[in-house]
């Protein structure tokens, strides 16, 4: 096995005339034993002999199983290895990064920053949950921990620490996902909330409850998306927002996927068409921010799509904007939530995410699986790339649970 410890103040070979080791340079000056020559691990110094041997058998033990952890390159600040080795190495869609950034920047690296790696434990962790828990709520922790393990789970690989301390030790855990299960709207509330948009917004109940598609998604459908011959929606894109700008993007499925198109839906269609023609807006493809190489400005190249609902201006619905001053208003009319407070000369609502646009999504399932669709259908109506995925998420939305399987057993024994 690799390894040995030089004495750094006696020479290594003794004089020919006295038969002793003489004295070096630095004898006095510096710690006397290092321990060297083992592959991979750099050099450690020690004052006493007994800890060197000691520590070098414990390394040759690590490295040969594969589990050699150096101290000191778990000795970096949270903070430093975040900013200098983890978030550089990070790539993918820019919205996923903006919204990590965001957590690393509020919530991490404020209070765990100044820590080393390896002083990252249970009694840490508890206290900064703690921080969390005065003004977050159960998921949006849930996320941050995710986060948080991330960048601990990197700094195991990378062999900065032994293990990773949020998955590591049971007494600190991340708060369970609240009990309950996703509600439908039932069809009186559509038609409510529908009636209480204004009229040129009016479509998007038919494509959010009708389609089933994403707010994102709805935003960005285009004329062009419509095969009224063939009653399907290709979903082709989706309008993002990255930072403060507006892009067009692949949709979260990261695939095109066809929807079947109700007969009702394209009559809806087809009448928003006519008092509100399309109209063609130009937008970044996958990321607005400015280019840095060829290859960026040929994937960001903007593209124009006459999009079906667009605002007065003629420009691309913005998410944050119509939430707050088109479905919130919309919502409160319809006496779906409650009327909203003013705080320091602006409207303030109630937290109301179960009431967001994505519940026509929701609803859109409930109706499929009463009829008697397939699971399977929808996932790839949908976008989802796992079927299982949304049976866990709507199979209490099946219809008569167990009907199937009585009447089956009673025929064999009526």
């Amino acid at each position: 096995m690799s390894g040995y410890i030089e004495d750094r103040w006696l020479k290594k070979r003794p004089n020919n005339k006295t038969g002793k080791r003489e004295r070096t340079a630095i004898y006095g000056k510096c710690t006397r034993y290092r321990v060297k020559g083992i592959v991979g691990v750099k050099g450690r110094s020690f004052a006493v002999l007994q800890d060197a041997k000691a520590w070098l058998a414990h390394a040759q033990t690590d490295v040969r199983r594969g589990e050699f952890t150096d101290p000191r390159d778990g000795a970096i600040n949270v903070k430093e290895y975040i900013e200098s080795h983890w978030w550089p190495t990070r790539s993918g869609d820019p919205g996923t990064l903006e919204r990590i950034e965001q957590r690393l920047r509020g919530h991490i690296i404020p209070h765990l920053g100044p820590l080393p790696l390896n002083s990252v434990g249970p009694e840490a962790l508890r206290g900064w949950m703690k921080r969390l828990e005065r003004d977050l709520g159960p998921p949006s922790i849930r996320l941050i921990w995710g986060t948080l393990s991330g960048v601990l789970q990197a700094a195991v690989e990378e062999c900065r620490i032994a293990r990773n301390p949020c998955r590591s030790h049971s007494s600190v855990k991340p708060p369970s996902a609240p009990a309950g299960r996703l509600e439908a709207w039932p069809r009186e509330r559509v038609l409510t909330v529908r009636e209480a948009l204004p009229e040129r917004y009016r479509v998007l109940i038919e494509i959010g409850a009708g389609l089933g598609l994403r707010q994102g998604e709805a935003f960005g459908l285009s004329l062009e998306d419509i095969d009224f011959t063939h009653e399907v929606i290709r979903v082709r894109r989706q309008v993002k927002i990255i930072g403060t700008r507006q892009c067009f993007a692949i949709s979260k499925s990261k695939k095109l996927r066809e929807v079947p198109l109700p007969s009702s839906v394209a009559v809806a269609l087809r009448q928003h068409v006519d008092s509100w023609a399309p109209i063609g807006v130009t937008l970044p493809w996958g990321d607005p921010r400015p280019p840095e190489t060829p290859a960026e400005g040929k994937y960001r190249k903007p593209k124009t799509c006459k999009l079906l609902v667009v605002t007065p201006q003629g420009a691309a619905l913005n998410r944050n904007h119509f939430n707050s001053g088109v479905w919130k208003p919309a919502l409160s009319d319809a006496g779906v939530i409650g009327e909203p407070k003013v705080v320091k000369g602006r409207r303030v609502w109630d937290q109301s995410r179960e009431h967001g646009y994505h519940a026509l999504r929701h609803f859109y399932a409930s109706e499929q699986l009463e009829a008697g669709e397939s699971i399977v259908s929808l996932a790839q109506w949908l976008g989802h790339s796992d079927p299982a995925f949304t049976l866990r998420k709507y199979a209490h939305f099946l219809p008569r649970a167990g009907a199937y399987g009585k009447a089956a057993i009673d025929t064999i024994f009526v």
